[in-house]
């Protein structure tokens, strides 16, 4: 994967860019400068979507994060010290690739929104565009900087504010402050977008009211504090979990939004949610609430590399293979499929997810992807949306990236009624899952029913370490390695291995135990990384680095 395809200016961008937020002094409210305006309404929705340069790189790049950090994936992307092996050993520094790429844009992203705000509100005055105008550009920007803020807060915690109005690049603010930003902002998209119209690319109110939920989700299980995190920063002790139920209470209202809007559906056919037949909704099954935009690596600077990252040597692996040209991520091991077939052999989410075995169709040949031959593929990270499309659509990286969809928007509201104590009342929008996944319906669901649905409907789509750090269950979670079949020291005498496949398995292994050996309470934070092109941020390190 080519990493480094970045417009040449974001590097001095990173310090040039946000220094005017600093010290911005108070505008004069009968003052325009009409040299940073836009003439007309199409300008100043072009004008925001320029930050999708900076969305649209991380779009696999937050599964070298989220999914590594976790039990679930590891990662052979070239050699042992490159960031993705480094993430999946949990080794990860302030000079790590996809932290740096990740944090970075991020913040980038922020900036040129807060920009896009400014010279609106000068069109506006200038009567350059209509209100209409106004409303789709300023809300479109606003949703955008809210969701950065929120994967900001999430993975990094206390990060420093700064709009259009104001504020510091480099002092980070309290969990409050930030997600008071992010409330406030989703809030104003959500007065000023449009109803969704069934293309999940356009952000909408209903895609504004669903994130909400989200993040009212994440706030009520109450993110933990600097000081938290650098008291269980060297120890492998999860902190205890705690909520707040008003924030909860909140999380269902705005679900319940998006429900009774009557514009979002679950698709029946589970498997057409990933691939290039979904985008801008052509099934017209209303799941995808919002998405990021790709149309391959020409196009949009860098596509979406999940198909690439997760099936980057289509035959060259498994039986029949030339060789062991290893994916850039891997599933863990075949516990994880093999522990939900034990559980719900007839769950048609379960196929989907993990392919074992395909048949290559240039030769006829059926490769295996269960050891001793390999370990299960990730099928979300192929093309689905099409006959035999996990076989032909290797390397296009042009499927969107989903952010959001509505299955998501039932999951927090069956969460959130479960956390409150109201498990009955959770059962309607939790059964509407496993319906569809054709798995028993249950009266009541619990907590730990919760957080395994989490894991049967969204696996590898950039939840598990979120969640973990939601639930504070980060250490065992990722400790459950330690159950896996080539965690064991004498795993080789377990099976009979080729050379090759042996190669394979020591590599899985060593990555296993150095999960187990190495996760910390510091990992319920990322690193602050360095700039783009390795300048000090400024912004006070996270415990632990």
């Amino acid at each position: 994967m080519n990493k480094k395809i970045f417009f040449a200016v974001l590097a001095s961008a990173i310090l040039t860019g946000f220094a005017s937020c600093d010290d911005k002094e108070d505008d004069d409210n009968n003052q325009i400068d009409l040299n940073n305006v836009v003439q007309d309404d199409a300008s100043a929705v072009s004008l925001v979507n320029g930050v999708y340069s900076h969305w649209q790189p991380l779009s696999s790049s937050f599964s070298f994060i989220i999914e590594l950090n976790s039990n679930k994936l590891i990662s052979f992307e070239g050699e042992e010290g490159e960031a993705g092996p480094v993430n999946s050993r949990f080794e990860q520094e302030p000079t790590t690739w996809y932290q740096i790429k990740i944090f970075n844009h991020l913040l980038l992203g922020v900036a040129q929104d807060n920009e896009a705000i400014t010279t609106l509100n000068n069109s506006l005055k200038a009567g350059k565009i209509t209100q209409q105008g106004y409303n789709a550009a300023v809300g479109k920007a606003k949703f955008l900087r809210a969701l950065a803020y929120l994967k900001l807060a999430q993975l990094w915690g206390e990060v420093p504010v700064f709009t259009e109005e104001g504020g510091s690049t480099t002092e980070r603010q309290s969990i409050d402050v930030v997600f008071n930003q992010i409330v406030k902002d989703f809030t104003d998209a959500e007065e000023l977008l449009l109803d969704y119209n069934g293309d999940p690319r356009v952000p909408s109110k209903q895609a504004a009211q669903g994130l909400l939920a989200r993040a009212y989700l994440v706030w009520g299980d109450n993110p933990l504090s600097q000081a938290e995190v650098e008291a269980i920063a060297a120890t492998q002790t999860d902190p205890a979990f705690t909520k707040n139920d008003a924030r909860l209470e909140k999380a269902v209202e705005y679900a319940n939004k998006v429900i009774s809007s009557g514009k979002l559906a679950l698709d029946p056919e589970y498997n057409k949610l990933w691939g290039r037949e979904y985008e801008s909704n052509k099934r017209g099954t209303n799941e995808h609430l919002f998405t990021i935009a790709h149309d391959g690596d020409k196009n949009d600077a860098q596509g979406n590399h999940q198909t690439h990252c997760s099936w980057t040597f289509p035959y060259q692996n498994g039986e029949h293979g030339n060789g062991y040209s290893q994916n850039h991520t891997e599933v863990a091991d075949d516990n994880l499929y093999d522990d939900w077939k034990a559980e719900y052999p007839n769950d048609k989410r379960l196929a989907e997810t993990y392919f074992t075995e395909l048949v290559n169709p240039e030769t006829g040949l059926k490769h295996t992807y269960y050891s001793p031959i390999y370990t299960p593929i990730n099928g979300k990270g192929v093309d689905q949306s099409y006959e035999n499309a996990e076989n032909l659509e290797i390397t296009q990286n042009s499927v969107d990236r989903i952010e959001i969809r509505y299955a998501e928007v039932l999951l927090i509201k069956a969460e959130a009624l479960v956390q409150l104590g109201r498990n009955s009342e959770a059962a309607e929008p939790f059964n509407q899952l496993r319906t569809r996944a054709g798995i028993e319906t249950v009266a009541a669901p619990t907590f730990d029913q919760i957080k395994r649905e989490w894991d049967y409907e969204f696996t590898y789509e950039q939840f598990s370490a979120l969640n973990s750090y939601r639930w504070k269950d980060l250490i065992a979670s990722v400790q459950k390695v330690k159950n896996y079949k080539h965690f064991a020291d004498d795993w080789k005498s377990k099976q009979t291995y080729t050379s090759d496949q042996e190669a394979y398995f020591e590599k899985t292994h060593n990555h296993l135990v150095a999960k187990y050996n190495n996760v910390r309470g510091k990992h319920y934070r990322q690193p602050i990384p360095t700039g783009l092109s390795g300048e000090p941020l400024g912004i006070a390190q996270n415990p632990g680095y």
